[in-house]
Parts: structure tokens; C-alpha cells; sequence
């Protein structure tokens, strides 16, 4: 169940977050809600922590290796978070952000989804 959705832009380019609570079967739908409703989006990254069973997984979804899904999973440990997800839709914005751009976005973005900065 989607909990807390907002929108972060850097450069242009838009990224929408979306918090789901719950277990894997919840996330599974919004995932496939989620995509279904933004098929012109960029990159459709995420993560997710589960407890029981126990259960890690990111994705990038065609970003640079280790720019997105795992960004965004540091943010879920750090907060010492469980039976939690986030997805982000990126539309890009034409400006390059560039590795160390693209962490820090995704990473702004995860702490939104889950609370921390507006």
C-alpha cells in the first residue's frame, strides 16, 4: 500500500517517489500500478527490505551500476527500516547529473519517501 508519494527535481530532471508498507505482494502491485501509470518515465528504480520472511532487493533499472536501487537501500538500512519500500520514477531532464549526481538524488529522494527531508 503506497503510503507517501512526493516529487524531488534536480537539473531538470523530475523524480517521483513512492513509499509502500507492507509485505512483498503490496509492493509487487504498486510496482505494477506504478509502471503502468508512467510509461514514458526514464528509469523506474527501487528497493525494498522485507522481514519475514527476510528479504533485500534494489534495482537500478538501467542507471549506472550502483546509482539508484542501492542509494536508496543504504537510506532503508540506515533508518533501520523493515516491511518497507521505495520506488522512484525518474524523467530526465535533458542535463546530465553524472554518478555522484545521480547517488545524491537518489538518495535526497529515498529519505523524502521515507520521512526525512522535504
Amino acid at each position: 500500500m503506497i503510503t507517501k508519494q512526493g516529487l524531488y527535481e534536480v537539473n531538470k530532471s523530475k523524480f517521483y517517489y513512492f513509499r509502500i508498507d507492507g509485505n512483498r505482494l503490496d509492493f509487487e502491485m504498486a510496482l505494477k500500478e506504478i509502471s503502468e501509470n508512467h510509461k514514458k518515465a526514464t528509469h523506474i528504480c527501487y528497493a525494498y527490505s522485507f522481514s519475514s520472511p527476510f528479504e533485500e532487493k534494489c534495482s537500478d533499472a538501467g542507471e549506472p551500476r550502483g546509482t539508484a536501487g542501492s542509494p536508496i537501500l543504504s537510506v532503508i538500512k540506515k533508518k533501520k527500516l523493515s516491511d518497507v519500500g521505495v520506488i522512484i520514477v525518474r524523467y530526465f531532464g535533458g542535463i546530465k547529473l553524472g554518478a555522484g549526481g545521480l547517488v545524491r538524488a537518489y538518495t535526497r529522494t529515498a529519505s523524502m519517501a521515507l520521512g526525512g527531508e522535504n
